[in-house]
């Protein structure tokens, strides 16, 4: 075993923390989980199942008082490395040369735990927007075309967990946060894909350029015998693997776009007419799925019968209801302003925006010129509506609801025939919801409310 005998805490009582403490459980280690989050406001049935496999939990300001030596600390990607509950442990990493040996804690984050012990190829898939739909729309290409795979990671199952559940795989297909990236010490690819970059998570980063390092790391432990599948728009430092390109937008790039078709190497590989994906940024997607699968050792004629299948997945631009004339469209995914940009882009009819939610550290005054070209009216919800609100005045009217019942209410007396009501938020939903989901769950069912 692994990690027999080791004293190991677990930080972060979520799914990637709890899934952490089952695989070292498993690897015979000593395991304690410190979330610094009241029990009361965990999952019940989580913290009893911990505690039933044998697994110490403890919440809440004891969490941040303990005092117990531990040789092995996982982070969870929802735990902050620059957090009190984490810097109490960083502070004793075996790369300070000022730490006595004995006192040296290892500290690494549950994607590489999983990765540690995985033992199987990975197809990573990472970038601000669009690492979802492409993360599963690999699955299922991957699993259509005879190898066997399953999305996970940042999606779906933790890595720790599949690795626990050791079932038999050809390759893992990976979706990648920043969040994730930032712990890595080993973690290596065999496919990287780099969908795009936009600023986001500056709640969490002190600047873009730190998101995007930590985001760059993707790379960090690729040799020339990986392959990097690259955004021909992004100016990449330099590194190891050999790239794919794609883009929808440029003429240089592998993959490109070519009278309604994908084209490679200038030969038409996918008509777009043939699938349920719309918009650009969706034909990126697709283009980073062909050139993944082409790395894969798959043919085109293999592939394309199950991504001209693939249903686009809710939240996403989803259209949920026509009423009166007027479109109803679910884009609660969209948690920065890079989604935003492309939901507008996509919408070819006057649109009523729903807006705002958690403060993230951003701004929306970039979008500022787009909203005044597309959008006829604005409503804005959550910590941001006052200074969207600013961001845009002059631009658009705006005006704001106290919560999303309240902004569908709005949306649905102005709306008039022929325009569409967007639901395309820009930011996180913590504020005022459980997840993206839950948010666009929400403004689901409050549209099926609304009278014929």
């Amino acid at each position: 075993m692994r990690y027999k005998n080791q004293s190991a805490a677990v930080l972060g009582a979520g799914l990637s923390g709890t899934a952490a403490a089952l695989l070292l459980k498993a690897e015979g280690a000593q395991v304690t989980v410190l979330d610094n989050a009241e029990e009361k406001n965990l999952l019940k049935s989580t913290i009893d199942n911990l505690r039933a496999k044998g697994i110490r939990v403890i919440c809440g300001a004891d969490a941040d008082e303990d005092s117990s030596t531990y040789e092995l600390i996982v982070l969870s990607p929802g735990i902050d490395p620059a957090s009190p509950l984490a810097r109490r442990f960083s502070s004793r990493s075996p790369q300070d040369d000022s730490v006595r040996p004995g006192d040296k804690i290892d500290m690494m984050g549950e994607l590489e735990l999983g990765w540690r012990s995985c033992e199987l190829p990975v197809i990573a898939v990472t970038g601000t927007n669009g690492k979802t739909t492409t993360t599963e729309l690999l699955a299922q290409m991957l699993s259509a075309c005879g190898q066997r795979t399953i999305a996970c990671g940042n999606i779906g199952k933790p890595l720790s967990e599949v690795a626990l559940e050791k079932a038999e795989f050809d390759v893992l297909t990976v979706e990648v946060s920043s969040f994730q990236l930032e712990t890595i010490t080993t973690f290596r690819p065999s496919i990287a894909l780099w969908l795009n970059f936009a600023p986001d998570h500056l709640d969490r980063y002190r600047s873009v350029a730190e998101y995007r390092a930590a985001k760059l790391r993707i790379f960090e432990n690729q040799t020339p015998v990986d392959v990097a599948i690259v955004n021909a728009a992004e100016s990449l430092p330099k590194i190891q693997p050999r790239q794919i390109t794609f883009s929808a937008y440029a003429d240089r790039a592998d993959f490109r776009l070519a009278e309604g078709s994908i084209v490679y190497q200038n030969k038409p590989v996918l008509r777009l007419a043939e699938t349920k994906l719309r918009g650009s940024h969706n034909i990126e997607n697709l283009m980073a799925t062909l050139a993944a699968g082409m790395a894969r050792g798959l043919s085109f004629e293999e592939m394309v019968p199950s991504l001209s299948a693939y249903e686009p997945r809710p939240h996403r631009c989803e259209f949920v209801r026509q009423v009166g004339g007027v479109d109803y469209v679910n884009d609660s995914k969209a948690t920065n302003l890079d989604a935003v940009e492309k939901a507008l882009l996509a919408q070819s009819k006057p649109v009523i925006l729903i807006a705002g939610g958690k403060d993230k550290g951003f701004t929306f005054d970039p979008l500022r010129p787009l909203v005044k070209e597309k959008v006829r009216s604005t409503i804005l919800i959550g910590e941001m509506a006052e200074s969207i609100a600013h961001a845009w005045s002059g631009a658009v009217k705006s005006e704001i609801a106290s919560s999303l019942a309240d902004a569908v209410e709005r949306a649905h007396a102005i709306a008039g025939p022929g325009e569409v009501v967007l639901f395309s938020p820009g930011t996180s939903s913590f504020d005022m919801f459980k997840s993206y989901a839950d948010r666009g769950d929400q403004f689901r069912a409050l549209v099926q409310a609304l009278p014929k």
